[in-house]
């Protein structure tokens, strides 16, 4: 089974109903499975802020979520992120292409890299970061964990994990 759909599979195996993405090429395989598939409600969002405030919205409609994006714009979610999904304890898992490390080939990614964990950290979001393939094997568990706790969790995907997936 290829990665993206083991991360779909993950996905409804946990109950997801609702997925809101952002474009990214390193997760565009993800989002060609979720379009496909029946189970989930997929609602591509323009912004990581607003798919945070849909995933929030299909969580009082009573379905679980997952927003799928890139470490880029963490910055634009930190308000909805502390004031929206922390304060009524909203369980996010956020799969993210964790763009800038070495490796990179767009320059502009970098400075993001050097503050994703950080900005995390900050926020108290559990973080795992999967560096290889087989790393996924783990999804299944956080997003039952992520769900358990009713709390927001990031999964950083970086290119050497998509590279070895292929």
């Amino acid at each position: 089974m290829s990665i993206n759909k083991k991360i779909v599979n993950d996905l409804i195996n946990n109950r997801v109903e609702f997925v809101t993405t952002v474009p990214c090429k390193q997760l565009a395989g993800v989002i060609k499975v979720l379009e496909h598939n029946e189970d989930i409600i997929h609602v591509p969002a323009n912004k990581e802020d607003e798919g945070m405030g849909l995933c929030a919205g299909a969580f009082m409609g009573g379905k679980r979520s997952c927003i799928i994006m890139q470490n880029t714009a963490i910055g634009v979610t930190i308000n909805t992120l502390v004031t929206l999904i922390q304060y009524y304890q909203i369980p996010l898992p956020m799969l993210i292409s964790y763009r800038g490390e070495v490796g990179e080939k767009v320059a502009c990614q970098v400075e993001m890299a050097v503050h994703t964990k950080a900005l995390l950290s900050q926020l108290n979001i559990p973080t795992y970061h999967f560096h290889h393939a087989d790393q996924i094997e783990e999804f299944d568990a956080i997003l039952n964990h992520t769900f358990m706790s009713k709390k927001p969790s990031a999964i950083l995907t970086d290119a050497n994990f998509w590279r070895t997936a292929q």
